[in-house]
C-alpha cells in the first residue's frame, strides 16, 4: 500500500488532540500560513499562526476548555462539518459551560485554512 497524507478526519483528529494537550506548535502545524481562526469566547477572528498562538495563549490562561469530536460530516469541497462535546471550566475547575457545538473546518492542501463554530443540523444527526 502506498504511502500517502492522512485523511482529512485524521488531519482534525490530530488537531484536537494537539489542542487538548496544549500542544500549540503541533496543532500549528497542522494549519495554512493565513488560517482564519474564531476568537469563540472573544468574538471576531485571528488570522495566521501567530494569531492562533497569541489567542489560545490568552484564552487557556482564563479559561480550561476541552473539545472532543464525536462525529465528522464531509461537506465535500474540503468542507467538513465536526459535532464536538465541549466543556469550558474556570481555572479553578468548576463548569462554566457542558455542550455540544459544531465545528465547520476548510481544507487546503492537506492542512487547516479556517475553522467557525456553528451550529449542528437539527435533525439526521443522533444525539
Amino acid at each position: 500500500m502506498p504511502d500517502h497524507p492522512p485523511s482529512e478526519i485524521e488531519l482534525l483528529r490530530a488537531a484536537y488532540a494537539a489542542f487538548n494537550a496544549r500542544d500549540i506548535d503541533s496543532a500549528l502545524a497542522l494549519m495554512t500560513a493565513d488560517v482564519v481562526w474564531p476568537r469563540a469566547f472573544k468574538g471576531g477572528f485571528v488570522r495566521g499562526p501567530e494569531e492562533v498562538r497569541a489567542y489560545w495563549t490568552e484564552q487557556w490562561s482564563e479559561i480550561d476548555g476541552h473539545v472532543e469530536p464525536m462525529s465528522f460530516h464531509p461537506e465535500g469541497g474540503g468542507h467538513i462539518l465536526v459535532e464536538v462535546h465541549q466543556v469550558v471550566r474556570d481555572l479553578a475547575g468548576s463548569v462554566l459551560s457542558d455542550g455540544r457545538v459544531g465545528h465547520r473546518f476548510i481544507l487546503e492542501r492537506g492542512l487547516i485554512q479556517s475553522m467557525e463554530v456553528c451550529p449542528l443540523p437539527s435533525s439526521g444527526h443522533p444525539a
